[in-house]
């Protein structure tokens, strides 16, 4: 018993002083583990509301202008990036942010980037208007099937079968939720369409990233400068094409302080999660980060159904699940093959890099 005792009293020191333990910058494991658990906080509060705010948003009866609304967060999100740039001038110790001076010949490098951008984020847009909240995670779910077949077509990657396995679960919580979701005569057909546009484009955007990263010297946030700018420019032909200009002079609030305020949020949550996305993988791993990202997916549509005090089946919520543990066991699998897999050989690192930004996409929105 003494014996047994003593092992365990020396367990408990070990226990409590591996808890102050540092690493070689300094910092206890109490320390990390409050940064860590912080920047996950911040992460889900900037989605969340990102996506509840842009559903405000999008789902006014007064105004159907949701170009008009997407490119308003682009030319905010743009504008941020400037006045991050003057503000690092200012307070370089406390902001870091690169020089996002405009230069023509990068733009148009940057270009086809910012064309499958404004399809990504309005189709993104439009499946979020027509669906709501608590069947999006439904609605945008093929983004990782998507990304095998267009790994398979542009990369020439194969897939293990325990990925395309994965897939499957996927493509079967989809079609599931679809079933359960017509079956309350809630459905929105062209919501559904739109989700499955967004998602065909959020893999594409991946893709198109890593082309153009070279154009802007690898840095994020210039990147996003060019392709707001080039967005908020292609944008404004589509306004009057698709006539949202037009809804947008008759609107009764047009000069209401409450709807710009709104409006002007929404670009900054927009900016503010592009952030918060590289700092929870900078803090934790993409690994770590995709399934977050998961776990607050689940929350939102629960935060949804509960809002809307709506009553949905057990089949609905299976949908649900399927495609989260789906998308999870997907990006498990892949990141064990990508430890097996020799680092030299460069259709793996295009992968990595590939659900690298995927997994950044699919926050952003």
């Amino acid at each position: 018993m003494i014996r047994i005792q003593l092992k365990r009293s020396s367990i408990l020191k070990m226990a409590l002083a591996g808890s102050e333990t540092t690493t070689p910058d300094g910092q206890t494991f109490i320390f990390r583990s409050v940064r860590i658990a912080a920047v996950v906080a911040l992460y889900w509060f900037v989605s969340i509301t990102m996506v509840f705010l842009n559903n405000y948003l999008l789902d006014n009866r007064e105004l159907d202008a949701p170009l008009f609304v997407t490119f308003y967060q682009c030319a905010v999100t743009a504008g941020l990036c400037r006045v991050m740039q003057l503000l690092s001038g200012f307070c370089p110790g406390i902001i870091d942010f690169p020089s996002v001076s405009f230069d023509l010949k990068t733009s148009r490098e940057v270009l086809p980037l910012s064309v499958v951008f404004i399809c990504m984020i309005t189709f993104n847009n439009l499946c979020l208007k027509h669906v709501g909240v608590a069947f999006y995670t439904v609605g945008r779910s093929l983004t990782t099937v998507f990304n095998v077949v267009f790994s398979f077509i542009i990369l020439k990657q194969t897939t293990s079968l325990q990925a395309l396995m994965c897939c499957g679960i996927i493509i079967g919580g989809f079609w599931l939720g679809v079933d359960q979701e017509g079956l309350t005569g809630s459905l929105s057909w062209s919501g559904v369409f739109f989700g499955v546009l967004a998602s065909a484009f959020v893999s594409l955007n991946a893709i198109f990233t890593k082309k153009v990263m070279p154009a802007v010297d690898g840095n994020i946030w210039r990147l996003s400068y060019y392709n707001n700018i080039n967005a908020s420019i292609l944008f404004l032909p589509l306004l009057l094409i698709f006539g949202d200009l037009g809804r947008l002079v008759h609107f009764s609030l047009l000069s209401d302080l409450w709807f710009w305020t709104m409006m002007t949020l929404g670009g900054l949550f927009g900016f503010a999660i592009g952030y918060v996305t590289g700092l929870q993988i900078k803090y934790t791993s993409p690994l770590t980060h995709n399934v977050s990202g998961t776990a607050k997916a689940c929350v939102q549509t629960v935060i949804a159904v509960v809002l809307n005090s709506s009553s949905k089946t057990l089949l609905w919520w299976t949908s649900n699940m399927l495609i989260l543990s789906g998308s999870s066991a997907y990006t498990w699998v892949r990141g064990q093959e990508m430890k097996k897999t020799p680092p030299k050989q460069p259709q793996d690192s295009a992968t990595e890099k590939l659900l690298d930004e995927e997994k950044k996409s699919n926050t952003a929105v």
